[in-house]
């Protein structure tokens, strides 16, 4: 944990108290640590405390050095945020992306990792609105300390007491661990559809989104990777601090996948990219007639192909959409591309398309198999990376 620079962000509960000798720890392991306090939170213990224990200030306003911007400088320099303890009130906040003081500010421009360990009452806890704010923020990428059970400060027994600072540590350090887990690799990932012209307003192209994509893509930013995105068409806003280039057509995302491919050390191609594509494009919207129109498709480039026959000693991820012997065709499609890994998903009915949350399969060699599970989308980027570093080092 030497050097490891982390944003320590206290809130306005009784395990305040806790913080103190949790930044303790980290100073004695050799963390920067900067402290963040809210209002609420100075009630229970003083900042003097955190600003002797790491000899540095200690920030509680909007207005602390304001010519330094410290709601995004202290996010910038951070490797990652930790809130603790997380009290029902903030985890909402940021479930509904409120920045109404430093903290939850920072926390909204926040690129980096946060982790959370939440304390409160058992029964604030359990509430179905503290359960569901839980449920968006793990599906936006948050990590969680979960609470223990145990004697809480009402005097009562039940689940919501702060986690041990042994547990906090060590998720901590994971998280830590995964900042730097891709740090100095080059990571090339292609996403979204491609849109195939036949007229100036009418194309052919497929309900691919690009999410996937776009969540690999931050996913290994935030793991220290120089990330290059080659986008497709697609509504959504590329992820922030990720080199996007955007495509629209299979031939203009060949070329740029192909050019950034070279000397790389990952490619994920969870593109969905159009087979065919009209073999004429008419200059002027054709207009409708009577007559029937019999329209010529002819292939566009193979891009997972290209890449596969030229990857050298980069490690290439495959994607496969199926509808049907899904990994009996994935299989046979990794062999094919030469691919080392490929995960496969059920698109049956649109299912994935879209939608927030998907299940993905990841098959490599004759039979390697791992089941990610079926998950939000940034959840299932950190476990698909997972898989993936863990194969790239074996």
């Amino acid at each position: 944990m030497i050097g490891s620079r982390v944003l320590l962000c206290v809130t306005g509960g009784v395990a305040a108290y806790k913080a103190a000798a949790l930044t303790s720890t980290l100073v004695q392991r050799g963390a920067i640590v900067d402290v963040i306090m809210t209002g609420e939170a100075e009630r229970f213990i003083g900042p003097l405390t955190f600003s002797s224990l790491t000899a540095r200030p200690v920030y509680t306003s909007l207005w602390d050095a304001p010519e330094r911007i410290p709601h995004i400088r202290l996010v910038r320099e951070a490797q990652v945020a930790l809130v603790v303890p997380a009290t029902a009130n903030v985890i909402a906040k940021l479930a509904a992306g409120i920045a109404d003081d430093l903290l939850t500010t920072a926390l909204l421009a926040a690129r980096i990792p946060v982790l959370l360990a939440p304390a409160m009452n058992d029964a604030m806890y359990r509430n179905a609105a503290t359960q569901e704010n839980l449920r968006r923020l793990s599906e936006r990428g948050y990590a969680f300390v979960d609470p223990e059970s145990g004697f809480l400060a009402e005097r009562e027994r039940g689940v919501g007491r702060l986690a041990s600072e042994e547990a906090i540590l060590a998720a901590l350090e994971t998280t830590l661990a995964r900042t730097q887990s891709l740090a100095g690799k080059r990571v090339l990932i292609t996403a979204g559809p491609t849109r195939e012209a036949f007229d100036p307003v009418r194309f052919v192209s497929n309900p691919a989104t690009g999410e996937t994509g776009m969540a690999l893509a931050r996913e290994a930013a935030l793991r220290g990777a120089d990330v290059t995105l080659v986008l497709g068409p697609t509504h959504l806003d590329a992820p922030s601090g990720v080199r996007t280039l955007r495509v629209r057509s299979a031939e203009e995302m060949h070329a740029a996948a192909l050019e950034y491919a070279a000397g790389t050390d990952l490619v994920i191609a969870s593109a969905a990219v159009s087979d065919w594509r009209p073999e004429t494009q008419e200059a002027q919207k054709r207009k409708k007639g009577d007559a029937d129109l019999t329209v010529r498709m002819v292939r566009t480039p193979d891009i997972l192909a290209s890449i596969g026959a030229q990857k050298g000693s980069s490690f290439l991820v495959a994607f496969a959409a199926e509808t049907e012997n899904h990994e009996q065709n994935a299989r046979e499609k990794l062999q094919r591309k030469h691919a080392d890994a490929i995960a496969v998903n059920d698109v049956s009915n649109e299912r994935g398309w879209g939608a927030q949350r998907n299940s993905l399969t990841l098959l490599w060699g004759t039979d390697g198999r791992c089941e990610l599970g079926e998950a939000a989308k940034p959840v299932l980027a950190a476990r698909l990376l997972d898989a993936v570093q863990e194969l790239m080092c074996s």
